[in-house]
């Protein structure tokens, strides 16, 4: 789950991470009110979107008088703002967060994640900050310094020190960056996130070290201890259709294909989504239905992959193991009748009473194409999806 900046600098700055002065609007007239409440003469105004890259995008304007203020909150409210993080559809600013303009010396990155690989913590710094790291890491990957933190262990002071010594800190800053980074630390641990970043990092021409940005996402299946961080979740910049999803209980993550896609079991799921793109089609979700897929829990999973509106069929793959294929089968043919499916369907069954739940099929005098097996049913598919697309295209 990932969460605002502003309210990733409100969690660091409880652990003692430094930040500039800033404040939340909603509309033109409470972002003057912020910068008017903020000192200074120059004030930056961010939109606030689950997105980086937003500078390069538009997305934060630098103002000196309040007359600019109220034009950039304008021309950011409302505005669909496109990175190349949020992909070609964007992401829609609804907030700002107005923030006192800083006197930059110097721009450092700094960022905690989970390292699955090693199931480690990694601390990454590098004294070149305000840029892509992908593309530091890609173009200058010797100015990047990585440490490896143990869990159990946690991180250690001289570890610190040693990343504050790699992003070419004065001494006279040293505490100050050993405090920021083990606080940042501390924010990973304590609450569960995957990623705590910050970049920049600066260091001000009156010498303090401040977090200028900020970015943390968090572990979902952890949310259910974290209910202080669960309510900072903002719908409006997620996928409706995983919203959908979420409140019914279901895994679902929207993708860019035509092939509507109902699973149980993520591992199921994945292969089904590579069994596609091998028959030359393209999945339009992931969509784990689990081990209750009741009667109600498939026509909610049928009613959510069709939502989408460029799903042009649909491939249903049960393996049933504490589920059963006849609970399944009447759940299809509930959900087929109920919502009146006009697109094509395909249905590969296997596991508990798989025989009787293939009969509930055959038997329900519904245009169901029926599979034995994964890659069948794959090919069966992309070539229903082939058909609705050749009947569109001679029909236009």
């Amino acid at each position: 789950m990932n969460i605002h900046e502003y309210q990733a600098k409100e969690i660091l700055a409880e652990y003692g991470v430094k930040i500039a002065e800033g404040g939340l609007a909603f509309n033109t007239e409470e972002a003057v009110q912020r910068a008017r409440e903020i000192d200074g003469d120059t004030w930056v105004v961010k939109a606030q979107i689950h997105s980086g890259a937003r500078g390069k995008a538009g997305g934060i304007i630098v103002c000196n008088s309040h007359n600019e203020v109220e034009a950039a909150a304008e021309a950011l409210l409302g505005k669909k703002i496109v990175t190349h993080q949020s992909g070609p559809a964007g992401k829609v600013c609804l907030r700002l967060y107005v923030e006192a303009g800083s006197k930059i010396a110097k721009e450092m990155y700094l960022s905690f994640m989970i390292d699955r690989s090693t199931e480690r913590v990694i601390m990454i710094g590098s004294a070149q900050g305000g840029m892509d790291i992908e593309a530091l890491a890609k173009t200058n990957p010797e100015a990047i310094k990585k440490i490896y933190i143990e869990p159990a262990v946690g991180l250690q002071d001289f570890q610190a020190r040693k990343m504050a010594f790699a992003l070419g800190l004065d001494t006279t800053l040293l505490n100050h960056a050993v405090k920021t980074i083990k606080g940042c630390y501390r924010a990973l641990r304590d609450l569960d996130a995957n990623t705590v970043e910050i970049n920049p990092l600066v260091v001000t021409e009156s010498n303090e070290l401040i977090a200028l940005d900020a970015k943390m996402d968090f572990d979902e299946n952890a949310l259910f201890r974290r209910r202080r961080i669960a309510e900072l979740r903002d719908n409006t910049q997620v996928d409706s259709r995983e919203v959908a999803a979420a409140e019914a209980g279901l895994s679902y993550v929207g993708l860019d294909g035509d092939i509507g896609c109902m699973i149980n079991g993520a591992g199921l799921a994945m292969a089904t989504m590579d069994m596609i793109k091998l028959a030359g089609g393209e999945p339009a979700n992931f969509l784990d239905v689990g081990g209750g897929a009741s009667a109600e829990r498939t026509e909610k999973a049928f009613r959510l992959v069709l939502a989408d509106q460029g799903v042009k069929a649909m491939l249903v793959n049960i393996f049933a193991g504490i589920n059963r294929c006849d609970w399944i089968a009447e759940g299809v043919v509930q959900a087929v009748k109920n919502i009146d499916m006009k697109l094509p369907l395909v249905v590969r069954l296997s596991g508990t009473n798989v025989e009787e739940g293939r009969r509930i099929i055959a038997d329900s005098g519904l245009p169901i194409i029926t599979a034995d097996t994964l890659a069948d049913a794959a090919e069966k598919v992309v070539k229903a999806r082939n058909e609705v697309i050749a009947q569109t295209s001679g029909g236009a």
